[in-house]
C-alpha cells in the first residue's frame, strides 16, 4: 500500500518534491535531536533552570561582551605557530596571488615554523616580530589568507579577522544568527553550554559553528567557526585560557584552510599557543606609555626584538618550540635539506640563458621582485594581469601597471620610488608618472618629494569665456570647439610635520602644456578672430604652500619613525599656489585657492561613514590659463574601492572640471555589510559589502550636479550603479566597475 502522501506529490515537479522532501527530512532530523538532547541532560547533566534557553544565554554573552573586548589593556606573550601545508592541485596562475608561498615542482608537501614576540595594547594594537622562523618552503615570507589575522583575534569583538566577518557576540548578531542549545555541561554551580551558531542568511560576513559559553562569568570557553574570506574556506578552533587574567584571552588556535583559484587547490593546518608573560587588565594600565604626550602610543608597538635578525636555526627552533615535531614532520625537514643539496650541485650546471627566460616567464604571470644587491628591491605587479582592468561610463576601459621599489637607511631613512603606467582605451591616452620620495627626517616625517608624469588633457581658458555667454542649460561640450593640450608636469615638494597632526609642505609645480591638434595655429580665419592669442605651447611655473592639521591625532613611534594611527576628529588642509611669469619661460599669471575636510567614522558591526568637503578657486588670472585644481580632478586610470573613498564623481564629464574658475563640493557614503541584498544572500554570498554614495557640486551652469549611487564590494571586483541630475533635472545612468582580486 502507498503511503497517504504519495499523492501529494502528483501536483508537484520533480524539484518542489525534492525541496519539500529535505524540509521534511530536516524536521525529522530537529525533532530527533530534540528528543535525543532532552533524554541526555535529564540523565547526565544538571539544568539551569527550565526558562533558560540559548536566546537568553546569548544575551547574557553579548551584554558582557563589550566589556570583556576591552578588559585587557596590555600583554606581551610568545607566539609559536606550526604550519602543514599540502598542495592538492596547482598551474602557472598560482604565481598571480600575491605573498602565495613559493612550491617546488613535484613537492607537495610542505612545514612551516616561527616563534614571534608579540605585544598587545588595547583597543584592538597589536605588535609582532618574528624571532625564528624555519621550514621548508624556499620563501618562507610567504603564507595563506594573511594567517596571522586568525592569530591577532579577540573574539569579543563586534568583528572578527578585523572588519571581515561579524562576529555573533556583536549586540547586532542577534538580527544575523539563529542561536540553539545543543546541550549543557557540568554540574551545581559549574555550569556550561553549548551554543550552536546558524548563519540566518548565506553571506561570507557570517560564520556557522559553536560557542561554550560558562555561566559562571558569561566568558566564552571555547569557539568554533567556520567560513569563507575571499578564496579562502576555513574552520578556526580556540580555546580561551583557563584561569587568571588569560581567562579572557586565547591560549590555543587550530585553523584548517583550502585556498581555492582557477584550478589550484592549497590546504594548510596550522596550529598556535600563546605563552603569556605579563597580562595587564585595563584599569590597571600602565602610565608610563603618556609620560611624553597623551596621543604617543608608542609603547604599545615597541618590542626588543629585532625583526631584521630573524632566526632562521633550526637548533634554535627545536630548542623554543612548546611540543616536539611528528615523525612525518621531521621527515620532510630531512627532505627538504637533501634537496638544498641538489640543487646546488644542478644550479651550477645551469645555463645563464636558461636562467633568464624562466625568470621572464614567470614576471609575465606573478608578481616578481628584482634584488639589486645592496641597492634595495624593486616589486611589480604581474606584466600581464587582468585584474588592473576597470570600466566607468565617464572614463571608459582603462589599464594601469604599477611598480615599487625601496630602500630603508640604517638610521630609517627611506627611499620609495613608485612609477606607474595607464592606458584609457576610450580617450586613447597613455598614462605615465614616477613618484620619487625621500623621507630624510622619519621623526618628523620630513621627506623631499618629486612627481614626474603627464596629466590629464585640457584645454585653455577660452572656453570659460564662451560659457559665460551661455543660459544655464545650454551647454553642450560636444558642439563647442575645445582645444585641447598635453600636459607634462615637474613637481617638487618639502614637507615637515611642525608639531603633532599639523604638517607644512611647500614647493614649487612645472607645466609644460602642447597643443594636441595644431592645424588650427595655420587657420588665418580663427588666427585673426583670437588675435594671436592661441599657442602652440604655454608654460607655468608656481611656487606652492600646503597646510594640514588633524586635531588629536594619536601615533606610535617604531624606532626613530613616526607612524600616524588614528584621530576622533576630520583633517582640515588648505592649499595655495601662485604661478609667476617670466620664470623658466613662463607665461601668465593666476592663483589657485583649495580647501578640504574629510572624515571617516567607524560605527561598529563593519559599518563605516566617510564625508568630504571642500572648494576652491582661481583668482588674479592675466592671459591665457589653465583651470587645473589639485583636489577636484579626475583620475583617469583605474581606482579601488577604498581609493578616495566615495570622494570623486563617477559620471561627471570630463570636461567639467577645467570648465569653471571656482567649486563647492561635498561627498557622503555609507559602507556596511548587510543592506539591499541581506535577504537574498543565497544567491549574492560572494557579496562583501554594499555602499550608498551621495555627492554634490556647485560651478557655474551646475546649480546644482547631483550624483547618487549604490555599490557592490566582492573579492574579485566592485560595481557600482550612479544616477546624475543637472539643475534639478535627470542626466543620466552609468556604472563603474573594476577587478579587485588580492586587492582588498
Amino acid at each position: 500500500m502507498e503511503p497517504f502522501y504519495s499523492h501529494f506529490f502528483l501536483f508537484l515537479s520533480e524539484k518542489e518534491c525534492k525541496r519539500v522532501k529535505e524540509y521534511l527530512f530536516c524536521i525529522f532530523l530537529c525533532l530527533l535531536g530534540f528528543v535525543k538532547g532532552y533524554a541526555s541532560e535529564k540523565d547526565n547533566y544538571s539544568i539551569y533552570g527550565e526558562s533558560e534557553n540559548a536566546d537568553s544565554i546569548i544575551k547574557h554573552v553579548i551584554a558582557a561582551s563589550p566589556r570583556y573586548a576591552h578588559i585587557v589593556g596590555e600583554f606581551d606573550a610568545d607566539l609559536y605557530v606550526r604550519g602543514r601545508v599540502k598542495v592538492y592541485r596547482r598551474n602557472h596562475l598560482i604565481k598571480a596571488v600575491p605573498s602565495m608561498f613559493r612550491f617546488e615542482k613535484g613537492i607537495r608537501d610542505y612545514i612551516v615554523e616561527s616563534m614571534n614576540e608579540i605585544h598587545y595594547t588595547a583597543p584592538d594594537i597589536y605588535d609582532l616580530k618574528v624571532k625564528a622562523l624555519t621550514g621548508t618552503l624556499r620563501r618562507n615570507n610567504g603564507e595563506i589568507g594573511n594567517i596571522m589575522e586568525y592569530f591577532n583575534m579577540n573574539i569579543y569583538s563586534s568583528s572578527l579577522l578585523p572588519d571581515k566577518l561579524l562576529s555573533p557576540l556583536d549586540r547586532r548578531g542577534m538580527k544575523r544568527y539563529y542561536y540553539l542549545l545543543d546541550s549543557i555541561l557540568g554540574t551545581g554551580d559549574s555550569l556550561r553550554y553549548k551554543i550552536l551558531i546558524i548563519p540566518r542568511n548565506k553571506s561570507n560576513q557570517l560564520i556557522s559553528g559553536y560557542m561554550i559559553v560558562n555561566d559562571a562569568s558569561w566568558t566564552i570557553d571555547e569557539l568554533y567557526f567556520t567560513g569563507k574570506v575571499e578564496q579562502v574556506t576555513f574552520k578556526a578552533k580556540v580555546e580561551m585560557g583557563k584561569n587568571g587574567h588569560a581567562l579572557y584571552l586565547p591560549k590555543r588556535f587550530d585553523v584548517d584552510m583550502v585556498f581555492n583559484f582557477v584550478g589550484n587547490k592549497i590546504g594548510a593546518r596550522y596550529e598556535a599557543v600563546f605563552n603569556y608573560k605579563d597580562i595587564v587588565l585595563s584599569k590597571f594600565q600602565r602610565k608610563s606609555s603618556w609620560k611624553k604626550s597623551k596621543y604617543d602610543l608608542s609603547e604599545s608597538f615597541n618590542l626588543s626584538t629585532d625583526s631584521t635578525r630573524t632566526i632562521s636555526d633550526t637548533v634554535y627552533m627545536k630548542k623554543v618550540r612548546p611540543y616536539p615535531l611528528t615523525e612525518e614532520e621531521c621527515r620532510l625537514y630531512n627532505d627538504f635539506k637533501w634537496r638544498n643539496d641538489t640543487i646546488r650541485l644542478k644550479r651550477k650546471k645551469k645555463s645563464k640563458g636558461a636562467i633568464f627566460f624562466g625568470e621572464l616567464g614567470d614576471a609575465l604571470i606573478s608578481n616578481y621582485t628584482i634584488n639589486l644587491s645592496e641597492l634595495g628591491s624593486v616589486k611589480c605587479s604581474p606584466l600581464i594581469n587582468p585584474f588592473l582592468f576597470g570600466y566607468s561610463k565617464s572614463h571608459g576601459y582603462a589599464y594601469v601597471q604599477k611598480f615599487k621599489y625601496n630602500y630603508l637607511f640604517t638610521n630609517q631613512k627611506l627611499l620609495r620610488i613608485s612609477p606607474r603606467l595607464g592606458y584609457n582605451f576610450s580617450d586613447k591616452e597613455f598614462y605615465w608618472r614616477a613618484d620619487i620620495d625621500f623621507i630624510y627626517w622619519p621623526q618628523r616625517i620630513g621627506q623631499v618629494s618629486l612627481r614626474i608624469g603627464n596629466g590629464n588633457r585640457i584645454y585653455s581658458s577660452d572656453v570659460l569665456d564662451d560659457l559665460k555667454s551661455l543660459p544655464n542649460t545650454a551647454v553642450n561640450f560636444d558642439k563647442m570647439k575645445l582645444d585641447y593640450f598635453k600636459d607634462d608636469y615637474f613637481i617638487l615638494n618639502h614637507k615637515v610635520e611642525i608639531s603633532n597632526g599639523f604638517s607644512v609642505e611647500a614647493g614649487v609645480s612645472y607645466h609644460r602644456r602642447t597643443l594636441v591638434d595644431k592645424s588650427n595655429l595655420y587657420n588665418p580665419h580663427l588666427q585673426s578672430q583670437l588675435s594671436g592669442k592661441l599657442r602652440n605651447l604655454y608654460i607655468s611655473f608656481a611656487p606652492n604652500i600646503r597646510l594640514e592639521w588633524t586635531p588629536e591625532l594619536y601615533y606610535y613611534m617604531n624606532g626613530k619613525r613616526k607612524i600616524n594611527f588614528y584621530s576622533r576628529y576630520p583633517t582640515f588642509s588648505i592649499d595655495w599656489e601662485r604661478g609667476v611669469k617670466g620664470v623658466l619661460r613662463s607665461i601668465g599669471r593666476y592663483e589657485r585657492w583649495e580647501f578640504d575636510m574629510q572624515q571617516e567614522f567607524k560605527l561598529g558591526g563593519m559599518r563605516s561613514l566617510f564625508y568630504r568637503a571642500g572648494c576652491g578657486a582661481f583668482t588674479d588670472q592675466d592671459e591665457m590659463y589653465f583651470v587645473d585644481f589639485v583636489n577636484f580632478t579626475r583620475n583617469s586610470l583605474p581606482v579601488g574601492w577604498n581609493d578616495e573613498i566615495g570622494g570623486v564623481f563617477q559620471l561627471l564629464d570630463r570636461r567639467w572640471y577645467n570648465s569653471s574658475r571656482k567649486y563647492v563640493r561635498g561627498h557622503i557614503t555609507y559602507e556596511t555589510p548587510f543592506l539591499i541584498f541581506r535577504h537574498v544572500r543565497k544567491y549574492t554570498s560572494i557579496i562583501q559589502n554594499e555602499r550608498l554614495y551621495g555627492s554634490v557640486l556647485y560651478v557655474p551652469h551646475l546649480l546644482p550636479y547631483i550624483e547618487l549611487g549604490y555599490g557592490v564590494g566582492t573579492h574579485i571586483f566592485d560595481l557600482g550603479i550612479f544616477v546624475s541630475s543637472i539643475n534639478g533635472r535627470f542626466e543620466t545612468v552609468g556604472c563603474k566597475f573594476t577587478f579587485e582580486l588580492f586587492n582588498r
